[in-house]
């Protein structure tokens, strides 16, 4: 596929998918469908489900191992921001037994086979540099309250943070700058993915579609960015091995509110 191709898409002009108006009861819907795929094909807990933990583990290992406690916190809360890229396999399997195909784990390779594969690559890195640039943001916000050195320890780390007028700061800024940065992946990342899987079109239609369909319906999306933040956290306790259970049903009911979102 050229250059052009990923970004435009094969046709001439921009594919302009229609939106639909959804309500909170197409939100409960999407998490129970979810739920219900998650609960049909769970075979795909033993290859996929632990690598989002153990990958956090290694990260978060690394943090400590290299003095950098300060970004331990938005390490771990910026899994949200890759999110939509990690569950991309899941899409594909609620893709395939709505169409009455075989669902076994194996078919989340199907994805490199997929003909969007250069825009899918794209999303990604687009992600990722997202995900990069909020690392480097939160450092910076460390760093303007306490200085360039690192915490001597995690037990005087957390009485800088909780303590001190350095600390509040810091929790108040942090949370404000992630709370862009989730909004911005929420608004280019709602339905993009699931469309590159579902549609030949390209990075812009994607991210343009997914535009839309969040400044169509700003109350219940608002909302289902809540949602997703809250199970995310709640998966995350103890060392984010309850993301064994909750990325996947994130990751179906995704796939079943684009199909609300997006007219076929």
């Amino acid at each position: 596929m050229a250059y052009a191709e990923i970004i435009v898409g094969p046709g001439e002009t921009l594919a302009q998918p229609v939106i639909r108006k959804i309500g909170m009861r197409d939100l409960f819907d999407a998490l129970r469908r979810g739920v219900d795929d998650f609960m049909a094909m769970p075979s795909q807990l033993v290859f996929l489900c632990l690598i989002y933990p153990v990958v956090g583990l290694v990260l978060s290992r690394m943090a400590f191992g290299y003095d950098v406690l300060p970004i331990l916190f938005p390490l771990m809360a910026g899994f949200a921001l890759v999110g939509p890229l990690a569950a991309i396999g899941f899409y594909e399997l609620s893709r395939r037994r709505e169409q009455g195909l075989d669902t076994h784990w194996t078919h989340v390779f199907d994805v490199l086979h997929s003909r969007s594969l250069g825009a899918i690559v794209v999303m990604g890195l687009l992600l990722m540099g997202i995900f990069l640039g909020w690392l480097v943001a939160a450092k910076a916000i460390y760093q303007s309250q306490f200085g360039v050195l690192a915490p001597d320890s995690i037990t005087g780390f957390v009485r800088e943070v909780l303590t001190t007028p350095a600390g509040w700061n810091l929790i108040v800024i942090g949370n404000g700058v992630g709370f862009v940065f989730a909004a911005a992946v929420l608004t280019i990342g709602a339905v993009s993915f699931p469309l590159l899987l579902d549609r030949e079109v390209g990075v812009a239609a994607a991210i343009m579609t997914s535009i839309r369909a969040v400044m169509a319906n700003p109350v219940p999306m608002a909302i289902w960015g809540l949602i997703v933040a809250a199970l995310l956290v709640i998966g995350s306790l103890p060392f984010l091995f309850g993301l064994a259970v909750v990325l996947p049903v994130l990751g179906h009911a995704t796939w079943h509110l684009y199909r609300r979102l997006v007219v076929r």
